[in-house]
């Protein structure tokens, strides 16, 4: 059995942990089948030769939470962090051709409901009728998030690739890293497993050249509830 205390205390030091065999094949067939059944003609998709994606993915397709929180995931939130919900998600599915890559940077917004012009808020963006905005250091400090494999995920088919302890060096710009002194590590995760990271942790992706297919759950927690003028624009209980 896995003690998840010590992915806790790794994930607070390093900025992410694995943990693999989370989901059985059985339950990610069921997720994937569900994924697979949906029109992809709705406005929250995004499509092209590099990349599919889901946006507001739990908001959008709630259905998909009794099967994507099973007992153990659910455990694992709860040893992370006590009454969290979900603020953010996002299904990404890298083809297996894909040319797509992210370079180096720290996840730096938060989505929310409306804009609300707030002291230690901003800068603000909008896109696809959410608008993001940068918040202080301490809720981004809050948030963790956890990223669901469907499949075998390397450093050849975009496994993310990150900076350990970044997060802990607040806002890090990619221009400042200190390469002679950071260590690199590749975040790789089998299918059914998941990676936990923190926002402030620097990642980036490489481009895929395997040809093997990555499809990842992206979905983003807290504990805190924002200034009394925002909301959390995905705002969810986990067993509701």
């Amino acid at each position: 059995m896995n003690n998840f205390l010590e992915n806790k205390a790794e994930l607070q030091k390093r900025g992410f942990t694995t943990i693999n065999s989370v989901y059985s094949q059985e339950e990610i067939a069921s997720i994937v089948k569900f994924i697979d059944e949906q029109d992809t003609n709705s406005p929250i998709f995004r499509k092209s030769e590099n990349l599919f994606a889901i946006r507001q993915f739990i908001k959008e397709l709630p259905q998909i939470k009794s099967l994507i929180f099973n007992k153990q995931l659910k455990s694992i939130i709860n040893t992370i962090e006590e009454n969290a919900f979900i603020v953010k998600s996002i299904y990404f599915d890298k083809p297996e051709n894909s040319n797509w890559f992210v370079a180096y940077h720290q996840d730096l917004t938060i989505s929310v409901e409306k804009k609300e012009n707030m002291e230690g808020f901003g800068p603000w963006t909008s896109k696809h009728n959410q608008f993001a905005v940068q918040p202080p250091i301490e809720i981004l400090e809050n948030i963790f998030t956890i990223r669901i494999h469907l499949d075998d995920t390397d450093e050849n088919n975009g496994a993310l690739k990150v900076i350990d302890g970044s997060h802990l060096k607040n806002i890090y710009r990619p221009e400042k890293i200190d390469w002679i002194n950071e260590k690199e590590s590749f975040c790789n995760v089998e299918a059914g497993g998941i990676m936990l990271m923190k926002p402030l942790l620097l990642h980036s992706s490489n481009r895929t050249s395997n040809q093997k297919r990555r499809r990842v759950i992206h979905i983003e927690f807290s504990n805190k509830a924002l200034p009394s003028l925002l909301k959390w624009s995905e705002y969810a209980q986990i067993n509701n």
